[in-house]
């Protein structure tokens, strides 16, 4: 099995932390979200002490909740001693409603409204990460209009372009995010907010893009990012308190993705963030992640039921579930690779050649092609893999059908932490 969370019982049947993925099915409806609390707290735990192995504890891992937000997970990620990111204000909004304290935050974004930055900044958000040099004026009017200072880093573009796809890479020059390092226009901001009085520069950030399976894209963010950050000090004599490295850490989709430890980025890259800190004379600066996907990704399943099964002679089978790309639509958006299987087959092998299609009126509504799966038939389950990042948090009522439920497993228990839709929540804002 790609997740540690995932296995076989005596039944041949997938369990997900104990529990019977047929019975989920058949106890909660499909389609259905599952998600491993024990893989998520043992993801979150990694990180924690791969910042007191490898920087004595000076930073933190942020979970970077644009992957999966709710009030559990935020409630979650902040007991195993994670601050939360947030991109929006619907997500900051329910980061305060699940308890999470402002200076605890992170806000991120490329196009904050003055309305998300208000909300921010009175409920003492400990970090407004400025996406552009015009966004710093706006968080000046805003703190001075309630006599505060509030806390600032700026997002850099280190003009680094990661191999992955391009709707995901971020840290290149030519991208929608961040401050650009190689025209000046970094340092011209790092300027621009030590002279406003309601702001205080903390740090600096960069994020270079996600399900990146390669040590060297992050090694080298830190590696410039360093030199920015001492270029900082030597020529305005400021002090920050951080360097956020942001995240994009690669998971397991199929057996053949080689997915590193993720102590193994963690190792990598601080031991460049030493020896850089060394040769620059630099102090280590506190040292921020931003793990999103990798701590969710492998700890979520989708739960399907499967409908017709249509043989085309010849040219391809579909096998019809009772989903799509209203619950999952990455596949239609960049064909992103995902394992499937019969959940009440899951002992079985795995032959038969299928694409399975969602329910959607969209020819391109298709969760995989020409995948192996055990045979199927109607009413069996179909269960799709590593879909806790970036399956909920992108679902939509296309076609006017219902998002759906989210479970929460542990150790054998499970629990709804996200009711799913009715047809009256659908038209419950109408007019």
């Amino acid at each position: 099995m790609i997740s540690p969370c995932l296995d076989l019982n005596e039944k041949g049947h997938l369990t997900i932390s104990g529990c019977d993925t047929v019975e989920l099915a058949k106890q909660y409806g499909t389609p259905l979200y599952v998600m491993s609390e024990d893989q998520v707290r043992q993801a979150c735990r990694s990180y924690v002490s791969s910042f007191q192995r490898f920087y004595g504890g000076h930073g933190k891992p942020i979970y970077a909740s644009k992957a999966f937000s709710c009030k559990e997970i935020y409630r979650i990620v902040l007991s195993e001693g994670l601050d939360v990111e947030v991109v929006s204000g619907g997500e900051l909004y329910t980061a305060l409603q699940a308890g999470v304290p402002g200076e605890r935050i992170h806000f991120q974004g490329n196009n904050k409204s003055i309305k998300e930055l208000a909300l921010a900044i009175e409920n003492g958000v400990g970090d407004i990460v400025a996406d552009h040099l015009e966004e710093l004026d706006l968080i000046q009017a805003a703190a001075k209009e309630r006599g505060v200072v509030a806390p600032v880093s700026l997002r850099i573009t280190p003009g680094i372009d990661a191999h992955t796809h391009q709707f995901i890479r971020t840290g290149q020059i030519d991208s929608k995010f961040g401050i650009d390092l190689q025209s000046g226009a970094a340092m011209e901001a790092v300027k621009h907010a030590l002279s406003l009085e309601n702001v205080k520069l903390t740090g600096l950030h960069c994020h270079i893009g996600s399900q990146i399976l390669e040590k060297e894209p992050f090694v080298h963010a830190a590696q410039v990012m360093l030199d920015l950050y001492h270029q900082v000090k030597v020529e305005t004599g400021a002090a920050l308190d951080h360097l956020n490295l942001g995240g994009g850490f690669g998971i397991h989709y199929k057996e053949e993705d080689q997915a590193i430890p993720y102590e193994a980025y963690m190792e990598a890259v601080s031991a460049a963030v030493h020896q850089k800190c060394g040769e620059l004379g630099l102090a280590l600066p506190r040292i921020f992640i931003e793990p999103g996907r990798s701590i969710v990704g492998e700890a979520g399943i989708t739960l399907y039921t499967v409908g017709y099964v249509k043989d085309i002679p010849g040219v391809r089978t579909y096998v019809d579930i009772d989903g799509g790309m209203f619950e999952n639509p990455r596949y239609a958006l960049y064909q992103s690779d995902y394992t499937c299987l019969i959940a009440n087959k899951a002992s079985q092998p795995a032959d038969f050649v299928a694409t399975i299609a969602g329910k959607c009126c969209e020819s391109g509504d298709l969760i995989q092609e020409h995948t192996k799966i055990q045979t199927p038939q109607a009413g069996d389950i179909l269960a799709v893999l590593s879909t806790g990042a970036y399956n909920y948090s992108m679902a939509s009522n296309y076609n006017r059908n219902p998002r759906p439920a989210c479970v929460m497993v542990r150790e054998g228990t499970s629990r709804v932490i996200i009711k799913g839709e009715t047809y009256e929540d659908l038209v419950r804002n109408d007019l």
